[in-house]
């Protein structure tokens, strides 16, 4: 059947400025040179189950099993960019897969409402200069061709905050997945052995949902070769535990906002967080006998922020997983050492955030002996010399009087309950997000 022609994305949402500036009397317009930058990233940790989803639905009927993963089926996922552009690239990874994944009949356009796509925005990728399959190898990943969405300056202001549904097709059996499990974010599936459905517009061929990632991991936006990228790299009070599903409250979602009002398009967010993970441990990872953190944050430091496009700063808040697992605190304070060199070695700004409390937590971490060690990294963090400038989370989410998360902070927002007195909720989230001085982040600009 042949392709109808489709309209630009959000053609029906916001007419394109068509008034040429010289007619007009208005001065030329300058073009900045451009460069790919991330706007999207979902740090992959593992093969399908391992990990730490959060909210998940039982996901039964939508796999078979975990071995054969999915199998002839579409996903449709869900994800909300940070910076808009007239175009986009996609990147998919079988990082932890076991054998070859190939996709066809990839498209992307403008979440509706649920699993449905606003009309008319949904058009197909391409890769490798027009090719409609892509084919990953196990520890694999690539890039689509880039994809005109043809959103100008009045767009982008129409556009802050609204989602992407980035849908494909796997050929076959995928074998293990490669995914993030702490979406904390709607997307949806087709059943097992029902066919290709990524250019429907309806969602009445997804008839189940899943609050985890797959096979795609990054997002990048052609942008002004000035823009700032901002990495923020940690566990899963970074990926967000009981902040609210569909909530978008993360702390790394409130700092884009207060960025975003600040320096308008000249900075993009990212998060790179995995729940569960550690600065050093384990010393090996490998998909036959996955982890649940992912590997170590010194091991995927490479692919998870110096990989990422036009990064220029981050923000590492980390450590508490490690204590859990009995680490010293010199042994978590040497791992930071060590990242931050490499990371200063690629000339970007490392940001310290301190690690909040877990005194009375109902996980490991919450013992006086956790507690006194993670004190003394704070106090390191803090007065060490080590990081470019530091982010007090510690401080804003503490109650002086308990030495805990404050009260406030601490029932969950996603499932509720009293929470687990080690992950802050929404509340929690949006003091840390606002403890953050943006002037550390923007090289050359201060609020």
């Amino acid at each position: 059947m042949r392709q109808t022609t489709r309209l630009p994305l959000l053609l029906a949402l916001v007419m394109a400025l068509t008034s040429s500036p010289e007619a007009a009397g208005q001065p030329k317009l300058i073009v900045h040179r451009q460069k790919w930058v991330a706007t999207w990233a979902a740090s992959a940790h593992g093969p399908y189950p391992s990990g730490n989803a959060s909210a998940q639905p039982v996901l039964d009927f939508a796999f078979e099993s975990a071995e054969h993963g999915a199998i002839d089926q579409t996903f449709r996922l869900i994800v909300k960019p940070d910076l808009w552009g007239r175009r986009i690239r996609l990147r998919f990874s079988n990082a932890f897969g076991t054998q070859r994944v190939t996709f066809d009949d990839v498209y992307v356009g403008l979440q509706g409402s649920g699993g449905n796509i606003v009309a008319g925005t949904n058009q197909p990728a391409a890769f490798d200069r027009g090719h409609r399959t892509l084919a990953l190898a196990p520890g694999a990943s690539g890039f689509s061709d880039p994809i005109d969405l043809r959103i100008g300056a009045t767009e982008r202001r129409l556009l802050a905050g609204r989602k992407l549904a980035v849908s494909f097709h796997v050929v076959g059996a995928t074998g293990p997945m490669t995914w993030h499990a702490k979406a904390l974010t709607t997307s949806y599936l087709t059943g097992p052995h029902t066919g290709s459905h990524g250019a429907d517009e309806s969602d009445g061929s997804f008839p189940y949902t899943t609050t985890s990632w797959y096979f795609l991991d990054a997002i990048e936006v052609e942008a002004p070769e000035h823009t700032s990228v901002v990495v923020c790299f940690g566990d899963s009070i970074t990926d967000g535990t009981a902040s609210t599903l569909n909530g978008d409250d993360r702390w790394p979602d409130v700092l884009s906002r207060r960025l975003h009002t600040t320096y308008g398009d000249r900075v993009s967010v990212v998060n790179a967080g995995i729940g569960g993970n550690q600065v050093f441990a384990p010393p090996t990872y490998s998909p036959t006998a996955p982890f649940a953190g992912g590997p170590s944050a010194l091991s995927r430091l490479d692919r998870d922020v110096l990989s990422v496009s036009g990064v220029t700063s981050v923000i590492w808040l980390e450590g508490i997983n490690d204590l859990s697992s009995g680490a010293s605190a010199e042994a978590v304070i040497a791992g930071f050492k060590e990242g931050v060199r490499r990371l200063r070695a690629r000339g970007l700004r490392v940001i310290g955030g301190t690690i909040t409390s877990s005194v009375g937590a109902t996980t490991a971490s919450g013992t006086p002996e956790n507690d006194a060690k993670r004190k003394t990294i704070n106090e390191f963090i803090r007065t060490g010399g080590l990081f470019d400038g530091v982010v007090d989370f510690d401080a804003a989410t503490r109650d002086p009087q308990t030495g805990a998360l404050k009260e406030a902070f601490q029932p969950n927002s996603t499932t509720g309950g009293a929470g687990d007195r080690l992950h802050p909720n929404r509340a929690g989230y949006h003091a840390m997000g606002n403890a953050i001085d943006l002037g550390l982040l923007v090289p050359g600009r201060r609020e």
